[in-house]
């Protein structure tokens, strides 16, 4: 087991965490970065939205050309997952590596995002960026006069249909009940989306990309596209134990003030993980903030003077 000291370390590998690395390090921060490029929700999906690029760039592109940047700075990426973080006595923290090598860092950025739920059948892992798709917001426009289904029982399913109605030439929802308000009720059953109440989906067929889902009544639909819209699972259980406050209003995100520090002294999270939209823009600019803050932060506590 290896022991080091860092002044910043960032959780995440995705766009926020690598934002976040490249300005910790510029600011001369000894920075390390933790945690795997394909567990990003960004690996597989495809950027058509973000500010100055043209033309569809894949996830995993953006990701690459991160990772040579923040090591272009200094920054040092460890491709392993965090299994336990502390916060000692002297206010640094102890996070352990699933190698068991240890790090004690000044400063701890949280951007590992969040972990999605899933349906669990067959050919929603397989087919995942290639038709299954876990975000409305993010990738409808890929789907353009194409069939589509959503599944979901909750308000974030039922919009998401409401949204693709724009989109898609066909829309379906698949739901076991519709736990949503009257009026989203409403407008979804009076929309010209088609409706697959009590049915669950039992398999998603494709070969390349999506062709058909498959529901449990034996029925299949032939699709392009599918939208699972469960809800989110925050990442958080990770830092439960440093005493994080997490949103008011769902409990699922943490709580993060303007300078996107959290309410343990040193510690700063950024994207996915402080809640929506699941945006690579949002997760960018958070990041930076926070990869300044950390970083100032981590000079201060040292006794070193203030970058000028």
């Amino acid at each position: 087991m290896v022991e080091s000291e860092f002044d910043v370390v960032i959780l995440g590998s995705g766009p926020a965490g690598l934002q976040a690395a490249v300005h910790a390090a510029r600011a001369r921060a000894k920075t390390a970065v933790l945690g795997k490029a394909r567990s990003s929700a960004l690996y597989r999906a495809h950027v058509e939205n973000y500010c100055c690029l043209n033309d569809t760039v894949s996830g995993e592109s953006i990701l690459n050309e991160g990772r040579r940047q923040a090591e272009k700075f200094g920054a040092l990426l460890i491709d392993e997952d965090v299994v336990h973080i502390e916060q000692l006595e002297d206010g640094r923290f102890r996070v352990e590596l699933e190698s068991e090598d240890t790090l004690l860092v000044r400063s701890a950025i949280l951007a590992m995002g969040i972990s999605r739920n899933r349906l669990n059948v067959p050919g929603e892992k397989e087919l995942l960026g290639r038709g299954v798709s876990y975000c409305v917001d993010c990738d409808a426009n890929f789907f353009r006069n194409r069939v589509v289904t959503v599944v979901g029982n909750g308000s974030a399913a039922a919009a998401g249909a409401l949204r693709m109605l724009v989109v898609a030439t066909e829309t379906h929802l698949v739901c076991d009940s519709l736990d949503v308000a009257e009026k989203l009720r409403y407008q979804l059953e009076s929309s010209r989306t088609r409706l697959h109440l009590g049915r669950k989906v039992s398999g998603i067929e494709g070969d390349s990309e999506v062709r058909a889902v498959l529901l449990d009544n034996g029925e299949k639909i032939e699709t392009s596209g599918v939208f699972v819209e469960l809800g989110a699972k925050g990442a958080i259980e990770l830092v439960t134990g440093l005493g994080v406050a997490l949103d008011s209003e769902s409990m699922r995100f943490v709580a993060v003030g303007k300078k996107q520090e959290t309410n343990v002294p040193g510690l700063y999270a950024a994207g996915d993980i402080c809640g929506p939209p699941w945006q690579i823009a949002k997760a960018v600019g958070e990041g930076c903030v926070a990869g300044l803050e950390a970083a100032a932060y981590a000079r201060k506590a040292s006794g070193k003077p203030a970058q000028g």
